[in-house]
């Protein structure tokens, strides 16, 4: 910690209902020029154990609540989100490198997160269902009555990269199915998750049923063991999320984690549809540097009869991606800003040097700069070069050629991730087969993969994730069914 560092903002933690300091201290930098923005109070210990300690007992308080209560509550919030979104959206842009239109783009998203689950608190939370018994004569004269009660606490892990919408997805089902939560932010992003309690607070959320705790990986460790959590819910790596559900013991627990999102071209497509589709590939690839579990990352073109649309797609390509502004993520006209950190921007450097070596043709890119990586396309890499077959997490997509429809359905399959798809064609046919065929969450048509709506149930199989989120979704999962047997004495 700097010398002068008492100038700088204290972001203290949200720990069952107050902010309180901690000894342990850290300085938090912006990506973009590694300027002081904060001194970060961290958790230990044993502000995790006060903060499950509070939920445990807020239990009873929260699952007391009525519909309409949790459905005002949620509105409020919402509606102050509103009010303060200059505020979040400049927090997300600081913290996390996120361009403004994009952090701008995540503050209405998490408006309507907590609109739709204001709405969800009166359907799903509260729905309920009424079973005929008189199947066999020991039911007659009774009746089934099957509620969904909510689970329990909730442990809660969010990411750097949608440091407030992804929270948000945890938070808002919690607080519409009644159920406390405990949630850890990034260590690089925790402004606009300490924001969010602080409105959450003010809006009448029971106290104690919310704690915000900046923590190590360690320290932050109890979420995942303790019995107390009866859920846990984390969006983030592969690596790390399966390593969590491994030592979660009984609780539920629903992973969103990575993804190398791949589009085909079928024959179908032509080269006028490029006008349209060029600058949603470049969108969907390059956008907040590719830092999206979604972006783009693998472009298959059907050639079975020629090159001429695979050698248009990869002019057009070039020439939109050089035109993408890079720089300064508070400068509205940026779509890529810095990467998260050094460590990360090295990584992605090293990548496309692998790919360079194992027979890449780079068409774009340059040198990295710090955290830096400018928009970079390549083609033909072998599909063991990791910017095919790993998820890079960067300004990086790579484009290639496939003999035929069925080739490019195997070459998306040939993943260790199944987060979403798309297509581009105009054949229905293949659109039916994509949909039944590709081993992923969505197959999104004649749009990026990188599409998404809060309200979808959004998840992926093998490597990326178990479950889904979007609010329906996560209230299911954070609720459990009770059946009522009624009789006659």
């Amino acid at each position: 910690m700097s010398a002068d560092s008492s100038h700088l903002p204290l972001l203290r933690p949200f720990v069952g209902g107050r902010f309180i300091e901690t000894a342990q201290r850290r300085i938090l930098r912006a990506p973009y020029d590694q300027r002081e923005l904060a001194q970060v109070c961290e958790c230990g210990r044993s502000e995790l154990e006060s903060a499950l300690s509070a939920a445990e007992s807020a239990l009873s308080v929260t699952r007391a609540l009525t519909t309409d209560k949790r459905a005002a509550i949620l509105s409020t919030v919402a509606k102050s989100l509103a009010t303060h979104k200059d505020r979040l959206a400049l927090a997300i842009c600081d913290d996390a490198g996120k361009p403004i239109a994009d952090a701008q783009a995540e503050v209405s998203r998490a408006i309507l997160c907590f609109e739709l689950a204001a709405a969800e608190a009166l359907t799903t939370s509260s729905e309920g269902q009424v079973l005929a018994m008189d199947l066999a004569p020991l039911g007659y004269g009774r009746t089934g009555i099957v509620r969904r009660f909510p689970i329990g606490p909730i442990a809660a892990v969010s990411p750097f990269n949608f440091p407030l919408n992804l929270a948000v997805h945890k938070l808002a089902p919690a607080m519409a199915a009644g159920c406390p939560i405990v949630l850890k932010p990034a260590s690089q992003t925790p402004t606009v998750a300490l924001l969010l309690a602080e409105i959450i607070d003010q809006a009448g959320w029971p106290s104690g049923a919310l704690s915000v705790v900046p923590a190590s990986r360690a320290a932050a460790d109890l979420l995942v063991t303790d019995d107390r959590c009866k859920l846990l819910t984390f969006t983030g790596s592969a690596q790390v999320g399966w390593d969590m559900k491994a030592r979660a013991g009984k609780k539920k627990v629903t992973l969103e984690l990575g993804g190398n999102a791949a589009v085909i071209l079928d024959e179908t497509v032509s080269e006028r549809d490029l006008d349209a589709m060029v600058p949603k590939l470049v969108y969907g690839a390059y956008s907040y540097s590719g830092q999206k579990c979604i972006s783009i990352q693998r472009v298959y073109v059907v050639s079975s009869s020629g090159d001429s649309l695979y050698q248009s797609l990869c002019e057009r390509l070039r020439a939109a991606v050089m035109q993408v502004q890079a720089g300064d993520p508070r400068d509205p006209s940026v779509l890529v800003g810095p990467m998260i950190d050094e460590q990360n921007a090295r990584r992605v450097e090293s990548w496309v040097a692998e790919a360079e070596s194992l027979g890449a043709r780079k068409l774009c890119g340059g040198a990295r700069q710090g955290t830096f990586v400018p928009p970079t396309l390549l083609a033909q890499a072998p599909s063991h070069a990791k910017v095919v077959c790993e998820e890079v997490f960067g300004p990086v997509c790579h484009v290639d050629k496939v003999p035929s429809f069925e080739a490019a359905l195997s070459a998306v399959n040939d993943s260790r991730f199944g987060l979403q798809a798309a297509l581009f064609t105009h054949d229905l046919g293949h659109a039916l087969k994509a949909y039944e065929e590709l081993a992923v969450g969505a197959v999104v048509l004649n749009e990026a993969p990188s599409f998404r709506i809060d309200h979808m149930p959004y998840g992926g199989v093998k490597d990326s994730g178990l479950g889904r989120e979007g609010i329906r979704s996560a209230i299911v999962d954070m609720t459990e069914p009770r059946l009522l047997i009624t009789g006659v004495l």
